[in-house]
């Protein structure tokens, strides 16, 4: 499992009250300056249960992640079409494959 370390306090409130204001001075909860009128300041639990969604979210894509760099250039998909446009499918079906085996290495979960 890859720690997101942008998954904190800051994350978690703009999460869950966007647009309010408030002062962070430190690490922690209790550092914490509730500034915002309108809004009412989360609780310590709510912001944890928040930076805990956030992970699991963050976890669950991780597959993307590692996808994203290890498939072909959409050039080359362009390039394909071009020549599947004039009867040569052998580069589009090229194309599909290294895109399937990157999907087999790196599967959703």
């Amino acid at each position: 499992m890859i720690i997101n370390p942008i998954i904190d306090i800051p994350t978690a409130l703009q999460s869950l009250r966007p647009g309010a204001q408030w002062v962070l001075r430190g690490a922690t909860v209790d550092d914490l300056e509730w500034i915002d009128t309108d809004q009412t300041q989360p609780t310590e639990q709510e912001i944890a249960d928040e930076i805990g969604r956030l992970q699991q979210e963050f976890d669950q894509t991780e597959y993307q992640r590692k996808r994203k760099n290890q498939y072909p250039p959409i050039t080359d998909f362009a390039d394909a079409m071009y020549w599947a446009s004039r009867g040569d499918n052998s580069r589009l079906e090229a194309y599909y494959a290294a895109c399937a085996a990157v999907k087999a290495q790196y599967p959703k979960i």
